[in-house]
């Protein structure tokens, strides 16, 4: 048996400028951070022959091309094709739907279990790359590069995303004091609201591709954001960081009219009445997770759970996606 675990993720800035069709064009830039929220898999061979996958529904095939379940059954197509005797069950620390990049988790905590199960050896850019391939050119999805990346490396990363569709990778230069505070001054709520982020994505994706001048100007001024932010953290300056999460939430709002909705934003505002510097929805938006930095964390962490949201503890996870055993 086999079991891996892939790191869900927050971005810190510059999100949405890993799509295609933007960095294609303009180059991409973003922050991201895996965090102690895990998916986890396991891959086994049963007596039988035949296919058991349990993931939110239990399904049994009797060969590759009969599975339901998508990243599965492309992921089998590409590492085992010919297999018709295995059992890989999923389990979730955070349900999907919420933005915090599930979908990446998944498949690169499939894919590791798949290769080692295969014993093939994989470096992170090629695992990052092979879930790359499944969910955006075979499975057509409207999504970014981002999630696959950060949950194959781990960390707190800056990624590159260049025109020719090569990524550079580089660990964000934080200091260990810079970065203790800033793990206990970001906070999570869960809104309640779970989504695909697909339609949004497709939104945006549409726009770029037929470039639209106010989607490009809008993602030319979050890719500055997420510039602006990494100088902001890596000099230590926490306050200016959440200042500019507060201005990337009002221009990521304007990419589509879904982004966000009253509820949510009566939230958001409640929280910079009590404590928030400055917050977003994490991903596509939606629903999913808010997630604030706050200079006066117990009075926001008060306030929200008064309000009736669920707070989300974490740590930021340095190892990525990794076979455990």
């Amino acid at each position: 048996m086999f079991i891996t675990r892939s790191p869900l993720r927050i971005t810190l800035g510059g999100g949405g400028t890993d799509l295609e069709s933007y960095y294609s064009q303009h180059e991409g830039f973003l922050i991201s951070a895996a965090i102690d929220k895990y998916i986890y898999i396991t891959v086994n061979k049963p007596f039988i022959p035949e296919i058991f996958l349990k993931y939110s529904k239990i399904e049994n095939a009797k060969d590759v091309n009969s599975i339901e379940h998508p990243i599965i059954r492309e992921s089998l197509r590409m590492i085992s094709p010919d297999t018709c005797q295995i059992e890989i069950t999923s389990i979730a620390d955070i349900p999907a739907g919420t933005g915090l990049g599930s979908s990446g988790s998944f498949t690169t905590a499939l894919l590791k279990a798949l290769n080692h199960y295969e014993s093939n050896i994989l470096s992170q850019s090629e695992l990052a790359e092979q879930a790359c391939t499944i969910e955006i050119e075979k499975l057509g999805e409207p999504i970014g590069k981002q999630d696959q990346y950060i949950a194959a490396y781990g960390g707190i990363t800056c990624f590159e995303f260049h025109k020719d569709g090569k990524v550079t990778v580089s660990p964000l230069k934080i200091s260990k004091e810079t970065l203790y505070d800033l793990e206990d001054n970001l906070l999570l709520f869960f809104t309640g609201y779970s989504r695909a982020a697909s339609s949004i994505l497709k939104e945006q994706n549409d726009k770029s591709k037929s470039s639209d001048e106010d989607m490009t100007a809008n993602l030319h001024f979050v890719k500055e954001l997420g510039l602006k932010s990494k100088t902001a953290l890596e000099n230590g300056d926490l306050r200016q960081f959440g200042e500019l999460m507060k201005i990337h939430w009002e221009h990521k709002k304007k990419r589509s009219g879904n982004m966000s909705n009253p509820k949510i934003d009566e939230w958001y505002n409640l929280a910079l009445e009590n404590g928030a510097i400055g917050g977003k929805l994490i991903g596509a938006g939606g629903g999913g997770f808010l997630m604030f930095y706050a200079e006066d964390k117990n009075k926001l962490r008060k306030t929200l759970i008064e309000a009736g949201l669920e707070e989300v503890r974490f740590k930021f996870d340095f190892e990525g996606t990794k076979l455990i055993v």
